[in-house]
């Protein structure tokens, strides 16, 4: 799948889901391609999971286990996870913005409207270890033209 193919299967989801939750789209679609390698992962393409979100013992919906790698004592190891499995990308995004809503740590992304901004916050609340996962994300939303997504 092109970047352009994700951005407008993605798009329309991500915006109907924006007005209701308050989380910018331009947001969404790029941290979704970050996340899912636009959609090139297998959790992505097969589980419909494009936040790679794992499932911790709340979850009650489908898991696959797979393997990933984890970091202990700074060495990389292989280890089995359990992932959730969605129906459909749009469960995915519904369940993600659940997430970003219901957690305390991401108030304050909340005061922004744009998705550079919201993703400076939800970074610096400690959504991920990356110091450049900001950036990451700001990053394609300005190659792919994403803020348009916010008007």
């Amino acid at each position: 799948m092109t970047p352009d193919d994700f951005i407008a299967a993605i798009a329309p989801p991500a915006q109907e889901l924006a007005a209701s939750s308050n989380i910018p789209a331009s947001f969404t679609v790029a941290q979704a391609a970050l996340e899912s390698g636009w959609a090139s992962s297998q959790l992505a393409n097969k589980y419909f999971n494009l936040f790679g979100v794992k499932a911790d013992p709340s979850w009650t919906g489908q898991t696959v286990a797979l393997p990933t790698t984890e970091y202990v004592g700074g060495k990389p190891i292989t280890v089995q996870a359990n992932w959730r499995v969605y129906d459909s990308w749009f469960a995915s995004l519904q369940d993600h913005a659940q997430f970003l809503l219901n957690n305390p740590r991401y108030a304050p992304a909340f005061a922004y409207s744009t998705g550079a901004l919201f993703a400076r916050a939800v970074a610096a609340a400690g959504y991920a270890t990356d110091p450049h996962y900001a950036a990451k994300i700001i990053s394609i939303i300005n190659a792919h033209a994403l803020a348009s997504l916010d008007s």
